[in-house]
């Protein structure tokens, strides 16, 4: 499993709140039952199930949910005062009913322990939950809105303060109110030192988990949690400036196939060696789209060799390989002179190799095991050996990218998997007889599916190959890998079309990463459309055959800026410590408060 993309996985546990109309409507709903409830398990004497019901579930209503309400607007308001981010008002007001309701779970448990112990304890349990809640909307604050301690704390009072602010008064109107001068003075001199004892937990908590990232990556892991929520819920691309503060510049290259007819180039097939991370539209996650629409011709971005390490940090640095092609495409000596498609395998190493002109592409797949990427050094490794092999110019390597599980590993100098890799390159035949070349194009955007069914932005895009008689295809989806399996579904379902070859591949994107599911291949849902699509795309470019030339290239990137693989490795190895130790920590730390607050609100003798 790719280490980065586990971190993409963290985005499984950004969910989609309901409208703040539906989470008021709930708010007022539940206050009114838990009020209800109350009454009816503290029954008064004299006075029906009905009346319980109906004067509790007011009570509920005026003391947590007018409350609630009010601090769910007053939250949004403070914090966005002070320039915080992410809490727009719905989130704000689902936290105050979430908060809400916690508190009345724990009032009404006190409320049963009074009945089955015969002692009031209803008061205590009601400041021992505003403790509770108070410490949650402050963690809640500060991780994820971007605002200093003090203020997260502050706000952290209002739903609090409320609740027992309007307890308060309620007792005043409708109860005997001849006990309530000691008793204020207790309940607010309880809830404020428990309220400090587990606060304090709560920041030594954080101080201990931002330590290791500010020493070793120099950024604060709660502007790295804040910013990355904000992108998660409103597309912000904040985060890659934070991003910047960790890169390092990098040379790689990029490889590419041009096809042109009299009018000019037809098409181009690209395998840039950057890898299309980290998720969501951060920096190169949307290469494949971005890079392919800056050219006005068809263009294919194939999966290069390369890992998470070769993230760029930002999207303006799928310029530099824009120009980087461009200047290569300007050397390109073409021919009308091709090979046809042949496959070679060693072992689980599968690959599908054609010559253009001076070149050779390379399209490599373990289909049926599943993998994940193929690192840069492998792929250098790869193009060395085939161009000295088989006497080359430029070889194309391609991993294509189809067939995964989330056990997949990446394939990293050292592994079995490279010298399968090299034992396939050492068996191609070199001496491939050459012939006229033509090629047919189709792209659709695959408008009825989203990356919510696997799919990025560019759809599907269809190549297909004609080369002394024999037709290949080549099938790029813009999706980030492939259910094991659905690729030999694919090749099954079109096997009856005019084709003698296809092979399959996604273009890594990583745009389809910010849904519930965390990892999202193509091919989990929705086969038999994407098949169609498919079906559709092959057929319609077998219209578009047209004799072209061919020519192939090779180019360095200079000085991209990503990931690096040591701050990329830094950056899992930090998020990974700080994971273990914070389940240690957490629970000490968070429970041994609580436990001293709660002896402090129901045993400290006042």
């Amino acid at each position: 499993m790719s280490s980065m993309s586990s971190v993409a996985g963290l985005s499984k546990y950004i969910k989609t709140l309901p409208k703040t109309e539906y989470t008021i409507i709930g708010m007022i709903i539940i206050s009114f039952l838990i009020g209800s409830t109350f009454y009816i398990i503290d029954l008064s004497p004299g006075q029906g199930i009905i009346q319980d019901f109906i004067y509790g579930g007011l009570f509920g209503f005026i003391v947590l949910g007018i409350s609630s309400i009010m601090s769910g607007a007053l939250n949004q308001q403070v914090i966005s005062s002070f320039h915080g981010i992410n809490l727009k008002i719905k989130h704000s007001m689902f936290l105050s009913g979430l908060s809400m309701t916690i508190l009345g779970i724990i009032v009404l448990l006190g409320c049963i322990i009074s009945r089955l112990i015969n002692v009031d304890i209803f008061v205590n349990s009601m400041i021992f939950a505003c403790v509770l809640i108070y410490g949650f909307n402050t963690l809640v604050f500060w991780a994820t809105s971007k605002v200093r301690f003090s203020v997260a704390a502050l706000t952290g009072f209002i739903q609090p303060v409320l609740i027992i602010a309007m307890y308060i008064s309620i007792s005043f109107l409708f109860i005997d109110t001849s006990f309530m001068g000691p008793a204020i003075f207790q309940i607010i001199l309880k809830a404020f030192v428990a309220s400090i004892i587990f606060v304090i937990a709560i920041y030594a908590f954080i101080t201990v988990i931002a330590s290791p990232f500010k020493k070793n990556l120099g950024i604060g892991v709660l502007d790295l949690l804040s910013l990355f929520i904000a992108h998660m819920n409103e597309g912000s691309n904040s985060l890659e400036g934070l991003f910047e503060n960790m890169s390092e510049a990098i040379d790689t290259i990029v490889t590419f196939v041009s096809f042109k007819t009299e009018n000019g180039i037809k098409a181009l097939f690209i395998s840039p060696s950057v890898h299309p991370g980290p998720l969501g539209d951060l920096g190169g996650s949307n290469m494949p789209t971005i890079l392919a629409n800056k050219f006005d011709f068809f263009t294919m971005v194939a999966h290069g060799p390369s890992t998470h390490d070769f993230n760029p940090i930002a999207v303006n640095e799928i310029n530099k390989i824009e120009n980087s092609i461009k200047k290569g495409l300007e050397r390109i000596e073409y021919s009308d002179k091709a090979s046809k498609f042949v496959r070679y395998n060693s072992q689980k190493a599968n690959i599908g190799v054609q010559f253009f002109n001076e070149g050779m592409v390379i399209l490599s797949t373990f289909a049926p095991e599943a993998v994940d990427d193929i690192e840069f050094g492998v792929g250098l490794t790869m193009m060395a050996q085939s161009r000295n092999h088989c006497d080359v110019q430029d070889s194309i390597i391609v991993d294509c990218h189809n067939s995964f599980t989330p056990e997949s590993g990446e394939v990293l100098p050292g592994n079995a998997e490279v010298f399968q890799l090299i034992d396939v390159i050492d068996s191609i035949d070199p001496k491939e007889e050459k012939y006229g070349i033509k090629i047919g194009c189709h792209a659709d955007n695959m408008d009825d599916l989203d990356k919510n069914d696997g799919v990025g932005e560019s759809g599907i895009k269809t190549m297909i190959v004609e080369v002394g008689g024999q037709r290949t295809v080549y099938m790029l989806f813009d999706a980030n890998n492939m259910e094991k399996g659905f690729r030999q579904e694919i090749i099954d379902a079109v096997s009856d079309l005019e084709i003698d070859e296809i092979e399959v591949m996604t273009t890594d994107t990583h745009t389809v990463n910010t849904i519930s599911r965390g990892y999202n291949p193509i091919g989990i849902v929705k086969r038999n459309e994407i098949i169609e699509y498919a079906r559709t795309s092959i057929i319609e470019a077998i219209k578009d055959l047209e004799k072209v030339e061919v020519g192939t290239g090779t180019n360095k990137i200079k000085n991209l800026n990503t990931f690096g693989p040591k701050n990329s490795t830094e950056l899992i190895s930090t998020i990974s410590s700080v994971v273990a130790v914070s389940k240690i920590i957490a629970p000490v730390l968070l429970i041994t408060s609580l436990f001293i607050s709660f002896l402090w609100i129901f045993f400290g003798g006042l």
